[in-house]
């Protein structure tokens, strides 16, 4: 773990500037329109999440400095850990199971959103909030967004509201936000789905666990 309270707060500040720009653009702030729709879809809300997590951050390591320039940055870890977990869900989903289907893909805002966000909140874990900071029943904490997602996705789909994508054979529409959540079309199956993810997100929280009981001190050979 780095213990350079200013070296946490120049790259907490950079990366919240960075996440609020991301975020900005992909509800297309600097087109000169706004999609509120976006707020619907997981990717949107993690990325508040991390928007709210590196303001924390960056507020609390600044006050810290009055302390001192050397010591942990290491603040609210248990929440850090949660988002990069579910930050790193976003860029998993969209990689590896949407980005196949997607004509937009390499627009900055898709990037920053789904890849290098989600980066910047894992990198700041790593380096500044590790040190056996985190209980074990922390790990199951990580299925609690991801939970009140699908529920939230299963509501909208009771309101009637259609979601609308653009693809190269014309627009599509569906009553989901992404095809694995489609009980509709998938029936128990999307369960498998849903139960594969939580899987997932409970393997990223328990190596995050164990990155927090072994301190970082192995990684990169940095603990100072």
């Amino acid at each position: 773990m780095i213990k350079n309270k200013p070296l946490a707060l120049a790259y907490r500040a950079a990366a919240l500037l960075f996440a609020l720009t991301g975020l900005l653009s992909q509800l297309g702030i600097f087109s000169g329109e706004f999609h509120p729709s976006m707020f619907l879809y997981y990717t949107l809300q993690s990325n508040v999440l991390a928007v709210v997590l590196f303001a924390m951050l960056t507020t609390r390591t600044a006050i810290s400095l009055r302390e001192g320039k050397r010591g942990s940055a290491a603040f609210f870890a248990r929440f850090e850990m949660v988002c990069a977990c579910d930050l790193l869900i976003t860029f998993a989903v969209y990689w590896v199971m949407l980005a196949p289907i997607l004509t937009n893909l390499w627009q900055f805002a898709n990037i920053a959103v789904h890849g290098i966000t989600p980066l910047l909140c894992l990198l700041d874990y790593l380096l500044f909030a590790t040190g056996r900071r985190l209980k074990y029943r922390d790990v199951y904490y990580v299925c609690i967004f991801p939970l009140l997602y699908v529920v939230f996705a299963v509501f909208v789909r009771f309101t009637g509201y259609l979601y609308r994508f653009p693809g190269a054979e014309g627009e599509t529409v569906s009553r989901y936000p992404y095809y694995f959540l489609d009980f509709d079309t998938l029936g128990a199956q999307a369960l498998l789905y849903i139960g594969a993810i939580l899987i997932f997100f409970l393997l990223l929280g328990h190596g995050l666990y164990l990155v927090d009981r072994k301190a970082v001190r192995k990684f990169a050979g940095i603990d100072r």
